[in-house]
């Protein structure tokens, strides 16, 4: 039988840049999203590094989950990612959970000055490659990992871990096109749903991408988690609505400038707009990108209503294949309103499969 849906909230407040805030703010925001009843938390990969966040989270609170909402794999190696996430999970007592993603080729390039190749067949070995050192470290076995991106074959024990005597923490792979899903139904335990898709895209491109991923894992969706990050736009007054309506139509301006997440774009048939979008995010012309997004693309991207009313669109959107839910509300609002919104979602049943 299917459990009821999970909610995750942000460890950073919404603000003009996204999400506004510093590791001063973490410990305060973990302990009230714990109290809020909120099942995980998240941090971005943004201006404050997300492990160090969920570091101090987890000092600071003792139930609420740990996930980075994503982390950037191609900016680190697997080693590194490896470690920081089993101290996580140590220090958490078992409530870390790796989120990974791909970014895009600039900023893997040109931001991180890091290799780009191959992304889906370059994620596939990342993951595999944090199970071997993972392995090597629980089991106290020899670290002999070779694949066609990463090699990791010495181990010693000054730089070993002890074991945790817990489960291998969870990997969700954040994906959007075909290639990267199927990576995910493969080798990941969830597929972190991008925030850019629709209910169409998921259902006409993804899951036949993920199906066949788990098929040559020999895995179900039911052996696998399906979180999903969901724009929400939500307020108590026609001002607060305004301020959360203009946020998410930046969000989605952003996300549509970028080349390659033009793909949800052409399902709907506003394809043409993607490049005249990444034109202008060169020319520094960002408000004016908003003004192109239209009340038609908020609703294919976004659920919007009172807060009342936010639990049953989300629950009309997952459709019956999502089991966790990550509410992606970057802007300024009363924290008075989430509480409800939370155990509203928490009472809709999670994945049929």
């Amino acid at each position: 039988m299917a459990g009821n849906l999970k909610v995750d909230g942000s460890i950073f407040p919404g603000g003009d840049n996204l999400y506004a805030g510093g590791l001063d703010d973490v410990p305060d925001r973990a302990r009230l999203l714990e109290d809020q009843g909120y099942d995980g938390l998240f941090s971005l990969d943004t201006n404050v590094d997300p492990f160090f966040s969920l570091l101090l989270a987890a000092e600071h609170t003792s139930r609420i989950e740990l996930m980075t909402g994503v982390a950037i794999a191609f900016a680190r190696s697997p080693m590194t990612v490896a470690l920081q996430t089993w101290n996580l999970h140590a220090q958490s007592n078992g409530r870390m959970i790796l989120g990974l993603g791909s970014q895009v080729r600039a900023h893997i390039e040109k931001r991180f000055s890091m290799p780009w190749s191959r992304p889906a067949a370059r994620m596939r070995d990342y993951i595999l490659a944090l199970r071997a050192i993972w392995g090597c470290w629980a089991n106290n076995t020899p670290l002999n990992y070779r694949g066609d991106f990463y090699q990791h074959t010495l181990m010693t024990p000054v730089f070993s871990p002890p074991p945790t005597g817990l489960p291998d923490p969870k990997i969700y792979l954040g994906a959007l096109g075909p290639k990267m899903v199927e990576v995910a139904g493969e080798v990941a335990d969830g597929l972190f749903g991008h925030p850019f898709i629709t209910p169409a895209f998921m259902e006409q491109v993804q899951l036949p991408a993920l199906t066949a991923g788990l098929d040559r894992s020999g895995r179900t969706l039911a052996d696998f988690d399906m979180p999903a990050m969901i724009m929400t736009i939500t307020g108590r007054d026609d001002a607060e609505m305004a301020n959360a309506d203009m946020a998410i139509r930046k969000l989605i301006a952003f996300y549509a400038s970028t080349p390659a997440y033009k793909p949800p774009l052409d399902l709907h048939g506003w394809g043409d707009l993607q490049p005249r979008l990444n034109t202008m995010s060169k020319e520094g012309r960002w408000n004016e990108m908003t003004g192109l997004i239209s009340d038609d693309m908020v609703a294919a991207f976004a659920v919007k209503g009172a807060p009342e009313d936010v639990p049953a669109l989300i629950g009309e959107r997952c459709r019956g294949l999502i089991d966790r839910v990550t509410l992606y509300a970057p802007y300024a609002a009363d924290p008075a309103i989430w509480p409800g919104v939370v155990r509203g979602i928490q009472a809709l049943p999670g994945k049929q499969a």
